[in-house]
């Protein structure tokens, strides 16, 4: 819809969107106006919009547009604050000052650079001509009346652009390993298997942009001769796989895919394979073979997917936001993308921050901005002033746990990666002093012993070993010869491990025991937990100086733990107490420890 027609309003309905209920604050809108259907209303020429989530998190999030006047930001909207919204908005053309988003917008954005999420939360993302009208397909269209294949490839290696599903290796060689290859069949893989806690980056342009990652995708294929895609995507994803399809749908339809695409010779087609939700299969091999039907499990490399791939063909797996990227690369010239980032680091990164932080979402960043620019800019900061900044889970459950020291880091492959944590797909938890950082690690590890294949010794014995010893540390078992066992383990999981999963999933371990010892240390000799998470670790008492006798721990306590009568102290029976927390919660008076 043109930006000059009538009153625009936009609602975000990705996942986030709709758990919040924006699909009954769009029913209701259409309603209000439908009940008040007079002269003013049709005079009006109010359009809805529904869009993918804008990323931030304020849900319901609602923006009017009208010709000539500044952007109308509303956030946290409900069914119960649309009627005044139209009486007084859209009707009488004076915004709802209490449901105003302020200027948290401002601050989120500011120090962003949206390019991948460019059209997310601005567009519709099942319309074609809002893609094409936003400068969708531009690039396929450029490159198939003005560049040969080679010169295509040419200008992903000059822009720089290195895989942003983790490991980093250069978009552009990996196109033109697959070019060399001399094969009639050839396939483009859209690696959409997020699995990573936390990260729902790759989810968010599905819903909000998958014209995108389609032309992308074309565009990749023209460049190596592939004539098959395929888009991996896990099957907890329904509204993106909704998108998705409807995308594919559209584009066939209209001749942006399929045979003899814009009548050039060029013909590519696209299938959707549903993953069955198996963090291993974010590895390319492991998706590869889940693909071709069978259990989702790791090969040695080499050979490389390049080379020989699907159905042992030559392959190219590119994940979401790496494709997201090729079309802005094609469209405004390699030169461009290095405008931003840095030298062997260009372009921006998407990451998804969440945890301890003021502001979570989707944050879209120049490389080489610092981790603290990210947490303290975008992110708002911590979430409570009271519990300060303790560390930043960077990279996934692979990743790795950074601390206060490690704020200032560039965000760019080689900078992350000599801190001992990695990009990954651009996962960014926030912790603060509550965490524990033992527990934190022991959480990753069981996390990915339980996602292991299982294939290899290393990371099927190995990952389950380092997690018992983990257990025993939070129970109070442990000893100092536990901590020397376990860093002994991940270094040797970390070299002998057949894939990438086993190779960097001691990370959590190996960073928290390098930056966070004394934690370590403390839960085997003193048989306490520093940040009082441990249950075992940990006895409840009541500080009588601090006791105001009220009795509102008793009847928080779901086990009956706390004796009280009025005008007594209470006490705690520790035999029953479960260390719950409960009653820390609701005490105002910090009588508990």
């Amino acid at each position: 819809m043109s930006a000059s027609v009538g009153t625009r309003v936009l609602i975000c309905m990705g996942t986030s969107g709709l758990a919040a209920g924006a699909d009954r604050v769009l029913e209701t809108f259409i309603r209000e106006l439908a009940r008040r259907n007079d002269e003013k209303t049709v005079q009006k020429k109010i359009i809805f919009k529904s869009v993918g989530d804008r990323g931030i998190f304020r849900d319901t999030l609602v923006d009017v547009l009208e010709t000539g006047r500044e952007r109308i930001r509303y956030d946290r909207i409900t069914p119960g604050k649309v009627s005044r919204i139209v009486e007084e908005h859209l009707l009488g053309g004076i915004p709802v000052a209490d449901y105003l988003a302020g200027d948290i917008y401002e601050k989120f954005f500011r120090g962003q650079s949206r390019r991948v999420l460019a059209n997310c939360g601005e567009i519709d993302p099942e319309s074609l001509d809002e893609y094409i009208e936003n400068g969708g397909y531009e690039g396929l269209n450029r490159i198939l009346n003005e560049l040969c294949p080679d010169e295509v490839t040419e200008i992903i290696k000059e822009s720089g652009i290195r895989g942003r599903g983790g490991a980093g290796f250069p978009t552009g060689l990996k196109w033109a390993f697959a070019a060399k290859k001399d094969s009639p069949e050839k396939y483009i893989i859209c690696n959409a298997d997020e699995g990573d806690p936390g990260a729902f980056m790759d989810r968010s342009v599905l819903e909000g942009d998958p014209f995108a990652v389609l032309e992308g995708m074309s565009i990749a294929g023209y460049a190596t001769g592939a004539s098959q895609g395929y888009v991996y995507v896990r099957a907890e994803y329904p509204l993106a796989i909704q998108r998705l399809k409807k995308a594919i749908e559209t584009a066939y339809d209209r001749k942006y895919l399929g045979p003899d695409i814009m009548e050039r010779g060029f013909s590519f087609d696209i299938s959707i394979r549903e993953g069955a939700g198996a963090f291993v299969c974010g590895e390319e091999t492991s998706l590869i073979r889940s693909i071709e039907g069978e259990r989702g499990m790791p090969r040695p490399r080499p050979p490389y997917p390049a080379n020989k791939g699907l159905f042992g063909k030559p392959t190219v797996i590119n994940n979401v936001e790496t494709l997201a990227n090729i079309p802005i690369i094609i469209r405004h010239g390699s030169d461009y993308f290095q405008t931003v980032g840095k030298e062997r680091s260009t372009g921006t990164k998407v990451f998804a921050l969440a945890g301890k932080v003021k502001n979570t979402g989707l944050v879209e960043v120049p490389m080489g901005t610092t981790i603290r620019e990210v947490i303290f800019g975008p992110g708002g900061g911590m979430l409570s002033p009271r519990s300060g900044f303790k560390a930043v889970q960077m990279g996934g459950p692979s990743g790795g746990c950074l601390p206060m020291d490690c704020l200032d880091t560039s965000i760019d492959y080689e900078s992350i990666t000599e801190t001992g944590a990695i990009m990954g797909s651009g996962g960014m938890i926030v912790m603060d002093e509550s965490t524990c950082m033992v527990d934190i690690a022991r959480y990753f590890i069981g996390f990915t012993a339980s996602e292991s294949c299982g294939k290899c010794p290393p990371c099927r014995e190995g990952l389950t070993k380092m997690l018992h010893i983990l257990d025993s540390i939070v129970e109070g078992k442990g000893s100092r010869s536990d901590i020397t066992e376990l860093e002994r383990l991940a270094l040797l999981i970390k070299k002998t491990a057949l894939c990438g999963l086993g190779n960097t999933a001691p990370n959590p371990v190996l960073t928290t025991l390098k930056y966070f010892p004394e934690e370590y240390n403390i839960h085997v000799t003193e048989k306490r937990c520093p940040a009082h998470v441990c249950p075992a670790l940990i006895k409840y008492r009541i500080m009588k100086e601090n006791c105001s006798k009220c009795g509102l721990c008793r009847k928080a306590c779901p086990v009956n733990a706390i004796q009280w009568e009025r005008g007594n102290y209470a006490t705690i029976d520790l035999k029953k107490c479960i260390q719950c927390r409960s009653c820390i919660e609701v005490c105002d008076f910090s009588a508990i420890e």
